[in-house]
């Protein structure tokens, strides 16, 4: 992917892998962030599950959109795995400043440290550590959107249903499938996708298509 003047050129390859995803599964019925979000994730990991595993609001998608387009909401990650994912935005990571102790993982001292840095209203994203998770949860961050798809069998699935409970605006999914890959390109997803000219972010009208998208 390159940036040109600001818009996202995309490469063949990416318009062809679009091109096979659309043969073989139809997203046309999700709503415009929703169908965004899916469709990266399958995009990045080849995975058609991920069209039942993920779930979304596109309530929650578009308020979190308007964050990060109108007012340039602060994203952080869990690891720098994720951060190296994003590709339009710089993220906040503090996991090389934490510090593991009895009863807190570093991953959950790097929240810890974030959220004294951004404070409410930032996207997190988190795509390794389950105990990210569960301290953001338990931090009540107010986010603007958690993105939660940490991978795993020890705690990954029971991370990802406590968002779910919790409330808070969320991308999750169900398994214990997920991933610093699928993670960024959530988010990515989100950035990479743009209200048409002249339609204020708020309003309810169709999302401009993605260059994917497009003749």
């Amino acid at each position: 992917m390159n940036t040109t003047g600001g818009a996202r050129v995309v490469h063949p390859i990416e318009q062809e892998s679009y091109r096979i995803l659309r043969s073989r599964l139809d997203t046309s019925h999700l709503p415009p962030l929703s169908r965004a979000v899916v469709e990266r994730v399958i995009h990045s990991s080849a995975d058609l599950e991920y069209a039942t595993d993920l779930v979304t609001d596109e309530a929650h998608l578009r308020a979190a959109h308007r964050a990060l387009h109108e007012r340039q909401a602060p994203v952080v990650t869990d690891v720098e795995m994720v951060a190296a994912g994003i590709t339009r935005r710089a993220a906040v990571c503090r996991l090389a400043d934490a510090r593991a102790e009895p009863g807190l993982t570093r991953s959950a001292h790097a929240v810890r440290l974030a959220y004294a840095e951004v404070g409410p209203g930032a996207v997190w994203v988190v795509g390794c550590a389950p105990t990210a998770l569960f301290e953001l949860i338990a931090l009540g961050v107010a986010p603007a959107l958690v993105i939660g798809l940490p991978v795993g069998f020890v705690g990954a699935a029971e991370s990802k249903a406590a968002l779910r409970e919790s409330g808070l605006p969320a991308v999750s999914n169900l398994s214990e499938k997920g991933g610093s890959a699928v993670a960024a390109a959530a988010l990515n997803a989100l950035l990479y996708t743009s209200f048409p000219p002249g339609e204020p972010a708020g309003r309810t009208a169709p999302l401009r298509p993605t260059p994917e998208e497009t003749p």
